[in-house]
């Protein structure tokens, strides 16, 4: 039996706590999804070192996954643009039965092999994308179908399970295997495996945009202002990173379409718009290396 599958020795009476214990039980659990994920720390980051070079070089990153992992997947996919500024066309996601199976369950959508393989074709893969084939169990059909089909294309497929041995992580050119065990309620992998996998998601795709010069120190200097409260942030990373004032600031943002990078490095060359976006395109989107030019 899958270790995901097997009931909990632990909690054998679950369903006689009290609310204090319950959550004490849930939230204690999952702490083995950190120290999972740091175990596998060495193959996360020999997952990043390979998809860097074919990401900068126009690649996409592509998410497959069924359940839970999909839809981790799909967050993770949409979390980027706002986030980072990423395209939407290069962080896209495949559901196992579409879409809609975000918010409705779509039963036996998981089953099917030759639909994975079929919706990973239709995206037209290459060499340069990344594919991250998602399951807990390690052997969902829809995920293997994508592999194959991914495979195929040559592009870099990194699998991430929650099973020793499992077929996704076999398979995949890059294997990470996030050990989380026996889950408090036996096969509900939403919990601490699903955790541990969201930690990797975070993980990989922020490190990606860290090497992409996306982020200056550890300021967020990509962001899409597509709101208030986003644009409030604009205004305070680019203070915080120059030391102007708010008007300042704001001025500069304003601008350049409050991009915080062309406004940092504005501000700090003592730079009109135009020239710092000059820069930045010289450095190939680093601040660091636009301001030493």
């Amino acid at each position: 039996m899958l270790k995901t599958e097997t009931p909990s020795p632990r909690h054998t009476e679950l369903d006689q706590y009290s609310v204090l214990d319950l959550v004490s039980a849930f939230v204690d659990d999952q702490f083995q999804a950190v120290q999972a994920v740091r175990d596998a720390a060495p193959r996360i980051a020999a997952a990043i070192a390979m998809a860097v070079p074919r990401i900068d070089a126009g690649g996409r990153l592509i998410y497959v996954g069924a359940g839970t992992s999909g839809r981790l997947g799909v967050l993770d996919s949409v979390e980027l643009y706002p986030t980072f500024s990423w395209p939407a066309d290069r962080a896209l996601a495949l559901l196992a039965g579409g879409m809609g199976a975000m918010f409705q369950a779509v039963e036996g959508a998981e089953d099917d092999r030759g639909q994975g393989e079929r919706d990973l074709l239709a995206l037209a893969p290459t060499p340069n994308d990344v594919v991250f084939l998602l399951a807990a169990s390690g052997g969902t059909p829809y995920v293997l179908g994508a592999l194959h089909a991914a495979r195929g294309a040559g592009a870099l497929t990194i699998g991430i399970a929650n099973n020793d041995h499992a077929p996704v992580a076999l398979q995949a050119e890059v294997g990470i295997t996030l050990d989380t065990g026996v889950e408090v309620i036996s096969g509900s992998t939403r919990l601490k495996a699903g955790t541990s996998q969201k930690i990797v998601l975070n993980t990989i795709s922020s490190a990606l945009m860290v090497r992409l010069h996306k982020v200056y120190g550890n300021l967020m200097v990509d962001l899409k202002p597509t709101n208030a409260k986003l644009i409030r942030r604009a205004v305070r990373l680019t203070m915080h990173a120059t030391g102007a004032d708010e008007a300042a600031a704001r001025r500069t943002l304003e601008q350049c379409r409050f991009h915080v990078k062309v406004a940092i490095v504005a501000l700090l060359r003592q730079a009109t718009v135009a020239q710092a976006e000059t820069l930045l395109e010289q450095a190939k989107g680093s601040v660091r290396a636009a301001l030493a030019l």
